[in-house]
């Protein structure tokens, strides 16, 4: 997730103090991953750098003034761009599980025991974001399934290369 677009996208959305846009990302886009405060602040401060975003109103606060940030023309301009492009499929096919599998057969070492585990380990994250699905809301919901997707394509492809390990072995070895 890009954070200062989706930061950029709230502030089109309405005005608001760093605060604000941190509990609303947090609250939709941060389910398991919520943004620090420090890197609110600092991606804002970019952000007025580069003029997408301007202070409107500075308030005294608890703590530090609250700043009130406003998306510019420039922000909308590119929040508009990014929503409209299309995500750039991503076809892994260097991924750190495939490599483990290679590596251990290159090596000599027990790649089947390897993938045992990680098929334990996605069968246990799916049975969390099922769990997730059934009690939480629609969003958590959508986010859940998402998972649960990438996570049953990573099961198809385990148990393929399962099925294959002494074909690979034999051609990562020469």
């Amino acid at each position: 997730m890009t954070v200062p677009l989706t930061l950029l996208g709230l502030l089109e959305r309405e005005p608001s103090h760093g605060y604000d846009l941190k509990r609303d990302y947090d609250a939709i886009f941060g389910r398991g991953k919520p943004l620090s405060f420090g890197q609110v602040y600092s991606t804002l401060a970019r952000l007025t750098r580069d003029g997408k975003v301007v202070v409107s109103e500075v308030g005294p606060g608890d703590g530090p003034d609250r700043k009130q940030y406003v998306i510019t023309d420039a922000g909308a301009t590119e929040v508009d761009a990014w929503l409209v492009q299309p995500v750039e499929p991503e076809p892994h096919l260097q991924t750190v599980l495939f490599a483990k599998v290679t590596l251990a057969l290159m090596l000599e070492r027990p790649a089947a025991e390897y993938l045992d585990r990680q098929r334990a380990a996605h069968l246990q994250r799916m049975r969390e974001l099922t769990e997730v699905k059934r009690s939480g809301a629609l969003v958590d919901g959508l986010l859940a399934d998402h998972g649960l997707f990438h996570l049953e394509a990573d099961l198809r492809w385990i148990e393929l290369t399962s099925s294959r390990l002494d074909a690979l072995a034999k051609e990562v070895r020469r």
